[in-house]
């Protein structure tokens, strides 16, 4: 286990201790009114951890609580670990960012562009140009989700079985094949669009290192940063630490049960298709070592990942034309809203606050995780935040700017 049991003194870093003590009692009514079996909160500044709470149950039928070392879902917020990944290889020169990602997948010379029609018969076209490593990281890649259920492309990864109920059936290489049959959604920079392109980065990363995305992260960001409770399964041993996972029908406003926290859960046996996008599961102290690494400019307790110059590059809105998430969102879906913010290397980027409607700097870099997980690092302010929970789909509650409120609103200095 990987807990800080010592906080610091929320004074020693400018922060006013009431007002973070004020955090679990605010978030403490979504459970009690039961819309939250549990959370737990983590706050630090200048690397020092002046705020960790947890609350709530961490499996309801069991009445287990939920603790410090209370093992989350992070699903997307997977994706930053994974780019974080790839660049470390980047910088090791690999590869170059405008390189045609087919140099590396000849699987995906062949790929074309929709060009109208229907799933069950529809036409291409060439792409205007082809996808690059840099399309994959900033999701203009042209890919998609099965999930978005707003274009026949997306039908034609469900029947391919790129979905999230299937493909935990098949390998990175199986589902590169089966991407590299149906048709891109869009010509590539064209638009920004959520999609599977960090899957695609986590099997570039087996590709360009020759080892199994699993293997390659424990041993260059696991083992190195102490994130001893991250991977891909939950070992037998751990799961009296495990959440149990829900899910509440919009419709019915019911919340019903959708993964265990015991031996029948998804996530106690290997799968073959590892998900560099959303298959990570971690701790709160995990991750905070993961986002504090990044804070301190690759580096955490004096063991190096990736170089400060590489963090500070994947941080730059690289979107075309230095344009927003809004200006080039194609769908109405992503894990954090698109006013006001650009999209780095793996990570959303804050342009405007003011447009963004969030309090916070210029430069905060965040993301979030389908069952409403959610960090943000603000360099300006060296903070570190995160929320953990449990509960699908992520736009349930406003839990992310609610947070961001009342961490921002404990500044003192």
């Amino acid at each position: 286990m990987n807990i800080a049991t010592k906080l610091a003194r929320p004074e020693d870093v400018g922060l006013n201790a009431d007002r973070l003590a004020a955090i679990p009692d605010y978030f403490g009514s979504y459970v009690d009114k039961g819309k939250l079996a549990g959370l737990s909160t983590l706050v630090s500044r200048r690397g020092q951890i002046v705020h960790f709470e947890s609350i709530g149950k961490r499996d309801r039928d069991l009445g287990a609580p939920m603790e410090r070392d209370s093992i989350f879902r992070i699903y997307s917020m997977s994706k930053p670990i994974t780019s974080v990944a790839l660049m470390m290889l980047f910088e090791e020169g690999h590869f170059q960012l405008n390189h045609e990602v087919s140099r590396y997948i000849p699987e995906f010379r062949k790929l074309r562009v929709w060009a109208g029609g229907t799933n069950a018969a529809w036409a291409t076209k060439e792409p205007a140009r082809p996808m690059t490593i840099r399309d994959l990281l900033t999701h203009t890649s042209g890919l998609t989700y099965d999930f978005m259920n707003q274009h026949p492309v997306d039908r034609l990864y469900r029947r391919a079985g790129i979905d999230s109920l299937a493909k935990d059936k098949m390998t990175l290489k199986e589902m590169i094949e089966r991407l590299a049959e149906i048709p891109l959604l869009f010509s590539p920079g064209e638009f920004w669009n959520y999609s599977v392109a960090t899957d695609v980065c986590g099997y570039l990363i087996e590709v360009l290192s020759g080892r199994p995305l699993d293997e390659f992260l424990q041993s260059r960001i696991f083992m190195p940063l102490g994130m001893v409770d991250t991977g891909f399964t939950v070992p037998k041993e751990k799961l009296h630490r495990f959440t149990a996972n829900y899910e509440k029908n919009a419709q019915t406003g019911e919340t019903r049960l959708v993964d265990r926290s015991d031996e029948t859960s998804a996530y106690v046996k290997a799968k073959p298709f590892l998900s560099g996008g959303g298959g990570l599961v971690s701790t709160m102290t995990d991750y905070w070592r993961f986002c504090q690494m990044c804070l301190n400019g690759g580096e955490l307790d004096g063991t190096r990942v990736i170089s400060r110059k590489t963090l500070e590059f994947m941080r730059l809105n690289h979107l075309p034309g230095g344009r927003t998430m809004k200006e080039m969102s194609l769908s109405s879906f992503g894990e954090l809203a698109a006013e006001g913010a650009g999209f780095g290397l793996g990570f959303q980027v804050i342009l405007d606050p003011a447009e963004a409607q969030s309090i916070g700097s210029v430069g905060n870099y965040s993301w979030g995780g389908a069952a409403s997980t959610y960090f943000w690092i603000d360099p300006e302010e060296e903070i570190v935040a995160i929320l953990m929970t449990q509960l699908m789909p992520s736009s349930t509650y406003p839990l992310r700017p609610q947070m961001q409120q009342l961490v921002y609103a404990a500044i003192e200095d």
